[in-house]
């Protein structure tokens, strides 16, 4: 299906999603952009839901996550000041998966993180962490064919079936069952408007994990975790480590090895802030020129030998194949620039050939920003 010819009911969806997640600031020349000012911290689990318990049952996920979330809350509070930081829960209790999106969705905030511990059913073999986003990754990827929904559908039930000590479930979540595959189509659905800046921060912390103190990277995965289809911004839930394999239990165990995991979440999030604030850039009204230019065609990967000008629509640490769901349907370039790969829409010979093609793209991508792309070299254009 084109974009064009989507149905009234995902257009809509589209609208509901994006009526939070930008929060607009103004710069000195005018311009206004987007700025991370609000950020939820989920610490999965709590009360009469302990979440995963260790083989010796001694350590509880939902103490786990506690901590590391508060955290995780304090070193944001004293680094950016600026930044509202909220919590879904700073004791032992119960709060429901959809409350604890609402808290997300009511503050407006511009990301959620939700932290858990993994758990392996059987054995103790399984280690390493993983970030976990909202769908399914393409099976087309060459990097990995499996569908992710499937391989983890354990850890999607188990997460997801907390909606089970919930009074009135069925009804709140449109009867909505944890144990049954075929609850995905709803998720399907409904996929979240902010999946490109859901994948960047997912990439963001993979990429300060790897750097201990659990060292096994998981990688991303696409899911429907319900709360991550609830919520209205950029949304990862992060799976710190396993709580049965020994080797992980110690780290997570220990206030050392909390406190690292933290710290390594905190530095994601300062990545992602930078690369977050000011990635939507719009013209004030009187700034627009009173010559209205026909819009050209959108020439996708058309490049001249060594400059052109284009929209970058997001940046990542790893290359994505090229038919990724996220491109939605556009030809877009990949560039190593500055030690990340940056992608590009267009290929224009002036900015103002690129400028008459501006709704074209942001009609996709309302994040994109103008670059100008030199010898490989991608920089942003003003």
């Amino acid at each position: 299906m084109s974009n064009c010819s989507r149905p009234l009911i995902f257009t809509l969806v589209l609208v509901l999603l994006f009526q939070h997640s930008a929060i607009p600031s103004t710069a000195d020349d005018g311009k206004t952009g987007l700025k991370l000012s609000t950020v939820v911290i989920d610490a999965g689990h709590g009360g009469k839901d302990p979440g995963a318990v260790s083989l010796d049952r001694k350590y509880r996920e939902s103490a786990i996550n506690l901590e590391v979330a508060k955290a995780l809350g304090r070193k944001i509070e004293k680094a950016f000041p600026d930044v509202k930081v909220i919590y879904t829960r700073t004791t032992d209790k119960f709060v429901e998966l959809d409350e604890r999106a609402s808290i997300a969705n009511r503050n407006n905030a511009n990301l959620f993180i939700s932290l858990h511990v993994n758990a392996q059913e059987k054995g103790t073999k399984a280690n390493g962490f993983s970030a976990h986003i909202l769908g399914q990754r393409s099976k087309t990827n060459p990097n990995n064919k499996k569908d992710y929904f499937e391989s983890n559908l354990n850890l999607t039930k188990r997460e997801n079936s907390v909606i089970l000590l919930e009074d009135d479930y069925t009804t709140k979540y449109a009867g909505y069952d944890p144990g049954n595959p075929a609850s995905s189509i709803l998720f399907n659905l409904l996929q979240n408007a902010n999946y490109a800046q859901s994948l960047s921060f997912a990439a963001a912390i993979c990429n300060q994990m790897k750097k201990g103190p659990i060292l096994n990277d998981r990688s991303i995965s696409q899911d429907i975790f319900l709360l991550l289809w609830k919520t209205s911004m950029p949304a990862v839930l992060f799976e710190m480590g396993f709580i049965t394999n020994p080797s992980d239990l110690k780290v997570l165990s220990s206030p050392s090895g909390r406190e690292m995991i933290a710290t390594r979440l905190f530095d994601a999030f300062r990545d992602f802030k930078k690369e977050y604030d000011g990635s939507l850039e719009v013209a004030p009204s009187n700034a627009v020129s009173s010559e209205v230019k026909p819009a050209m065609e959108v020439r996708d990967n058309v490049l001249p030998a060594n400059s052109c000008y284009g929209f970058q629509v997001f940046t990542l640490s790893r290359q994505l194949p090229e038919d990724d769901r996220s491109f939605k349907g556009h030809k877009v370039t990949s560039y190593l620039s500055g030690g990340k790969f940056k992608y590009v829409i267009g290929g224009f010979a002036t900015p103002e050939e690129a400028r008459a093609n501006a709704e074209k793209v942001k009609k996709d991508f309302p994040e994109a920003f103008l670059v100008k792309v030199e010898d490989g070299s991608v920089e942003r254009f003003r």
